[in-house]
């Protein structure tokens, strides 16, 4: 083995000293948020817990559990996030795979108009007005549908299926008499699980953590998202704090307020942490080969 020169070892101490503190960046504030979420609330609100639990207590999950509204709320956000991702992959590969084909017309001028949406948008209140004319107000549909697809995406998946698909195995698999849809499920579609993760993760991600949509198009309580009532836990408790500052009668439910805050967070986020490392083999390639032969 080739002995390491000098250079070469004060390069590796730095390269891992950095990524030693970006770790902690990055971990710092999720094992706070998770020992915060187990603590004393009073030990929290004092200042006294900074990394390590102290007088540990599961009050916050136990009343995040007791939440009929919570629960609900969940539920809501898994069927929004699944239905949601689910769209948005089939438009994105129906959108992608015609894109990548180097004979079909119009396709530069077809990805021109794709990408002037990134740069102009008619903005939120003609969406709105749209929406609501679709009817799709105080519906799921006004979710899902709106953001049913990405031009960013697109134009990676695409990149994917033009730099990692070979052309010559969909030119054999069409004289074998295989028609293009035949030839998307059988043949492009396999090959392309690393760019089907990453777009899985993308939009998951984007779906579980929106709020926005449904602060405009929805009414209803029983139909909002985890995010939107977790929002509403922060900002009431906060409110709360300044109106009532020095009230000792408030005490009690500020403190009932900042467990449960802690441990909505928690939850709220658990499944997507849980997600990453089964896509992140898949992830890291995907990227990487979208980036490196785009």
């Amino acid at each position: 083995m080739e002995a390491r020169s000098y250079g070469d070892k004060w390069f590796g101490a730095v390269n891992a000293t950095l990524l030693a503190f970006v770790s902690l960046i990055v971990l710092y504030p999720l094992i706070y948020v998770l020992s915060a979420s187990i603590s004393n609330p009073a030990a929290v609100l004092n200042g006294d817990m900074w990394l390590v639990p102290k007088e540990i207590t599961f009050a916050g999950y136990s009343k995040v559990f007791e939440n009929k509204e919570l629960l609900n709320s969940y539920g809501n956000t898994i069927f929004y996030t699944v239905l949601g991702t689910a769209i948005n992959l089939v438009m994105t590969v129906m959108a992608a795979y015609p894109m990548s084909k180097r004979d079909l017309k119009g396709r530069n001028l077809l990805m021109a108009v794709m990408v002037f949406t990134m740069f102009f948008s008619g903005g939120l209140v003609p969406t709105y007005m749209l929406v609501k004319q679709l009817g799709m107000t105080n519906t799921f549909w006004a979710l899902v549908i709106p953001n049913s697809v990405s031009v960013y995406n697109i134009i990676i998946m695409r990149t994917f299926f033009q730099s990692s698909i070979p052309g010559e195995i969909q030119e054999a698999a069409a004289i074998d008499g295989c028609s293009e849809m035949r030839i998307l499920r059988s043949v492009v579609l396999p090959l392309s699980m690393p760019i089907i993760a990453v777009m899985i993760l993308f939009y998951s991600v984007g779906h579980w953590n929106a709020y926005f949509n449904a602060l405009i198009y929805l009414t209803a309580r029983e139909d909002y998202p985890l995010q939107l009532i977790l929002r509403e836990i922060l900002i009431q408790g906060q409110m709360e704090e300044m109106v009532n500052a020095g009230d000792s009668s408030h005490a009690k439910t500020l403190l009932d307020q900042e467990a449960v805050k802690y441990a909505v967070v928690v939850v709220a986020n658990l499944p997507i942490l849980l997600l990453y490392p089964f896509l992140q083999k898949y992830f890291v390639k995907g990227v990487l080969i979208g980036a490196i032969k785009g």
